[in-house]
């Protein structure tokens, strides 16, 4: 259900950050904690005012008061630094109504914005562990407008389709697909925005992936990044905050100053070191990064948030489930190594 990323050969570096080359890359000495970002940002049209729901009923909310209730009681003060944090909800393929539903309702009660992630698009992950997505792309229209109904008139926030652009910056997605995924896209930017209270950040993947951002620069034009309330970096990816800022200002430049959100769910110790294969894939040692806000203190920045939901596994990689399958061992190590606030 939730999206991996593909580990490619090796991309030249990014230079201005001196980034090692490859998806999973980070510094020989690994990325340094940065201290939790404050204040509220500036000049922003990014996402409603408010705080990000918490769902009461997370997997790892659930986990906390299994392990209670089995006296470990250690283990579900740790993983309390998930379960109270406001995460993405990743609403199904066949049918997102009922989830979107379910998340908005709850977000009601509470006056606070829905994180929600667009993940169906035609040939999804190149057929890779996330393989899927709708069958055709007038079965992606009806799912998207499925999609944008169920929020009717709430605040949320959407992070469009996660890996889309950058499959077809990398090559990854085959080139008679690229032209109907432009298409695809833009109109779902369209939908999404009839609803009053939606915003959208269309994706574009992450400085490790794709290490020169201009290479993004003409296809997330193509689609319709102009239309959206700007991109989303990092999303189930490692990269620390520091890189991704600089990535973000960069990539912004060449879109129109178009503001970005990132993913820090799981980014507190930065990548796994070198150039490894699937580093991506759930890595050792990770801990959970920035917690979400929309008060960044940085102009571009609307808001950090855990689109990629701490806990749910990346696929079966290094013992791990099906992807985006709950993994409670995983999730308690991203807990005992998370950022210092």
């Amino acid at each position: 259900m939730h999206r991996l990323l593909r580990t490619f050969t090796a991309l030249a570096a990014f230079a201005a950050l001196g980034l090692p080359a490859g998806c999973s890359s980070e510094s020989a000495s690994g990325a340094k904690e940065e201290a939790t970002v404050r204040g509220a940002a500036t000049g922003s049209a990014g996402p409603p005012e408010g705080t990000f729901w918490v769902d009461p009923d997370s997997p790892a909310a659930r986990q906390v008061e299994q392990w209670r209730q089995q006296g470990r009681t250690r283990d579900a003060e740790a993983l309390r630094r998930i379960s109270e944090q406001p995460m993405a909800v990743w609403p199904a393929g066949d049918d997102p109504a009922p989830d979107i539903a379910q998340a908005v309702r709850g977000a009601a009660k509470e006056n606070r914005t829905v994180v929600l992630v667009a993940y169906n698009i035609p040939h999804r992950d190149c057929g890779q562990h996330s393989a899927g997505g709708a069958g055709s792309a007038d079965q992606y229209r009806s799912w998207v407008d499925t999609f944008a109904g169920a929020i009717g008139d709430a605040p949320a926030l959407v992070v469009l389709e996660p890996d889309a652009i950058p499959h077809i910056v990398d090559g990854c997605t085959p080139a008679e697909y690229h032209e109907d995924r432009y298409q695809l896209l833009s109109e779902a930017i369209q939908r999404l925005k009839r609803q009053p209270k939606v915003t959208v950040y269309l994706d574009a993947g992450n400085p490790g992936w794709i290490s020169e951002p201009g290479k993004l620069t003409e296809p997330l034009q193509k689609a319709g990044v102009a239309q959206a309330d700007g991109f989303s970096l990092n999303v189930s990816n490692f990269q620390s905050d520091r890189t991704i800022k600089a990535y973000g200002r960069t990539l912004s430049a060449t879109v129109g100053g178009k503001h970005f959100v990132m993913d820090t769910s799981r980014n507190g110790r930065g990548p796994l070191a070198g150039d490894r294969q699937d580093a991506w894939c759930n890595p050792p040692g990770r801990g959970l990064g920035t917690p979400p806000t929309d008060r960044t203190g940085d102009p571009l920045v609307d808001a950090v948030l855990w689109i990629k939901r701490p806990g749910d596994s990346d696929g079966p990689c290094r013992g791990g489930p099906a992807a985006g399958q709950w993994w409670p061992d995983y999730a308690l190590g991203l807990a005992r190594n998370a950022k210092a606030a």
